[in-house]
């Protein structure tokens, strides 16, 4: 299951390291470059609910197999996309295919790995799980750029060995299909899936768009309004998609929470991380991927651990200390982004590493165990559902404050220099497009001739630092996200799960 899932976790971020190379051969637009990536998130946070509860009516094995197929096909048809006009709306719908097949694929691969340990052990194996599974994100940066070298199809054509390994084990395991009675919840799928679509299409486009555009509220305001229509609709339906009942278990609804607010720092990290690495620190896409390692070496390493935690004293202990571990970490990594120096960051990158590694296996594990009636897909697909939701705000607020904290900045720095406030403008967005997905590897460099190129060649390291200190607002925006989370964590519960799936209650409190 780990080897079936590590395509969809490497495919979240090798496809950016590839989009320079995309853009130049396809002639893509910059919007549509952003397309190709976020529709693969869009399809992902769209359609975890389903997938969980498909896994739950036809069994985990047969929807890992589904799920896989469908994103190894539709990884060859990406790769093969012809040159052309019709390269922009091929590569937007067949990564969105891709987005269904890892939607599919996650949940009924995590019910697997639950419903194979006993309550008791759950803790280390899905630790093992998440540690291995989230750390090879960081690889997706590393085997991209080298991929690149060779075409960047290659990015999505190596997913086909991935897979045919994954379905050979999985044939292996002679994992048993067990199917749970009821019906699919067609209309609540459609619900759940247009409401998460258009809310995350609307925090998606808010840098592109603005956040005084009335196209971003509309996306925002009316997927909120139909996932509210979808709890109305849940409570109501005979077999629902989502057995909102879960919910009223304090400890499942803090998991959910400590997740949303872990997940608004984890996802969106990579990106900053990978773009402030190569516009302040001059790195290259290889060496921004190599940044990243330090903070996976104390994520896999508190991810073991958290895992012993949850199976000795249960989920609170490791999501408090995961919690108070990663503010503190985000804090202090936030406040030497402007020495400009890779290796002096180190220990805060880890430090950081480690509290979403506390927080990650132990929430996530803590929630399945208190699914109702072993519904171990569908509380999977709730899971899931939020972290991507998580994802999805973090990276459009946290995108949102870096835009106008650098913009003014630079417009500051150039003025100083006795650049015009327009031009002064100009180059401060193009500052700012090191963001939007399809300018990581285009930094700023004050090439040119006439007054402004001069003044932006002598003002780079001015601009340089400039972009750091928009960085430190949004790792310190990461701290205050884990800070949160810290408060949630405060009011689980606490107490373990014992085998037969009841809770154990702490001493002198009711559940």
């Amino acid at each position: 299951m780990m080897f079936a899932v590590a395509m969809t976790f490497i495919d979240q971020t090798i496809v950016s390291i590839a989009a320079p190379d995309i853009v130049r051969e396809l002639g893509l637009s910059s919007s549509g470059m952003q397309w190709v990536v976020n529709a693969y998130l869009l399809a992902l946070a769209a359609f975890f609910a389903l997938g969980g509860r498909l896994a739950d009516l036809y069994g985990p094995r047969r929807v890992v197999v589904i799920g896989t197929l469908v994103f190894v096909v539709s990884s060859v048809l990406c790769g093969c996309v012809p040159e052309g006009g019709a390269a922009q709306a091929w590569l937007i719908i067949f990564r969105a295919t891709q987005g269904l097949g890892a939607a599919l694929l996650f949940p009924a691969a995590l019910a697997v790995v639950v419903a194979v340990f006993p309550v008791e052990r759950r803790g280390r194996a899905l630790a093992l799980f998440f540690g291995v599974t989230g750390a090879l994100t960081a690889i997706g940066p590393l085997l991209g750029g080298w991929l690149t070298n060779w075409t960047w199809r290659a990015v999505f054509w190596v997913n086909v060995p991935v897979a045919i390994v994954a379905l050979v084990l999985t044939a292996m395991a002679h994992i048993s299909d067990r199917r749970r009675s009821g019906t699919l919840d067609v209309k609540g799928a459609a619900l759940i899936a247009a409401g998460m679509g258009l809310s995350v299409l609307g925090f998606q486009q808010a840098f592109s768009w603005g956040w005084d555009s009335w196209a971003t509220w509309v996306c925002i305001g009316g997927g909120l309004a139909i996932l509210a229509g979808f709890v109305r609709f849940e409570r109501k339906a005979e077999h629902p998609l989502i057995d909102l009942r879960v919910f009223r278990d304090r400890a499942f609804t803090m998991d959910a929470a400590v997740l949303f607010f872990s997940m608004l720092a984890f996802v969106p990290l990579f990106f900053f991380t990978s773009v402030y690495a190569q516009v302040s620190l001059s790195a290259s896409p290889n060496q921004a991927a190599l940044f990243l390692l330090y903070f996976f070496v104390g994520f896999a390493i508190a991810s073991q651990w958290g895992g012993r935690i949850l199976d000795k004293k249960g989920a609170r202990p490791a999501l408090k200390l995961g919690t108070a571990v990663g503010c503190v970490g985000f804090a202090l990594w936030a406040n030497k982004l402007t020495d400009l120096s890779m290796h002096d960051q180190w220990p805060y990158a880890a430090l950081a590493g480690a509290g979403i590694g506390f927080v990650l296996a132990p929430a996530s594990t803590d929630a399945v165990n208190r699914a109702i009636g072993a519904s171990y897909g569908e509380v999977t697909g709730i899971t899931q559902t939020v972290r991507n939701y998580a994802a999805s705000v973090g990276l459009a607020v946290y995108g949102t404050i870096l835009t106008h904290v650098t913009t003014d900045k630079v417009v500051g720095t150039l003025t100083g220099k006795g650049m015009s406030a327009a031009d002064a403008d100009t180059v401060a967005r193009d500052v700012t497009e090191s963001i939007t997905g399809s300018g990581d590897s285009r930094p700023p460099t004050g090439t040119g001739t006439g007054p402004a190129a001069e003044a932006t060649r002598e003002s780079m390291s001015a601009i340089r630092m400039d972009f750091a200190e928009a960085n430190q607002w949004v790792f310190y925006g990461m701290a205050i996200a884990l800070g949160i989370g810290y408060l949630c964590a405060l009011r689980h519960p606490g107490g373990k799960v014992d085998a037969n799936a009841k809770v154990e209650e702490p001493a002198g409190q009711a559940h």
